[in-house]
């Protein structure tokens, strides 16, 4: 990020922004270093001028084709969510007929960081 802001002279928190609302995409390395396309500097010129020229950063979403976070279709979100929280009971349902020991086996091939989001969809399920 901080090559690209120094190309383009646009602060690393613009740009941090942008990436964030999805006008701009990275490429994230192992160590979590943004990695940006050599195309994204034309975008980034493309945004600001637009910006000048007074378009929202909505406007600039919708001439790059870019659908804005806030128009995700919120029905395909019922419906994957409704999907999770099937396979949620289908898993619920196959630990309670098993015994300790395969409870046991189960949860170690689980790793933490899945049970802590099976765990944030069910109370996302159940509000």
């Amino acid at each position: 990020m901080g090559e690209l802001a120094e190309k383009t002279g646009i602060t690393k928190r613009t740009i941090d922004y942008y990436t964030n609302i999805g006008l701009l995409v990275a490429e994230r390395s192992a160590t979590n270093y943004r990695y940006y396309d050599p195309i994204m500097i034309e975008r980034l010129h493309f945004i600001e001028q637009r910006k000048q020229q007074g378009l929202s950063l909505i406007e600039i979403q919708h001439e790059l084709n870019i659908t804005p976070y806030e128009e995700i279709d919120v029905q395909t979100l019922r419906l994957k969510m409704q999907d999770l929280e099937h396979d949620v009971a289908s898993l619920l349902e196959q630990m309670n007929q098993q015994d300790d020991k395969n409870i046991e086996t189960i949860k170690k091939n689980v790793s933490p960081e899945s049970i802590a989001l099976m765990q944030s969809l069910l109370l996302l399920i159940h509000n």
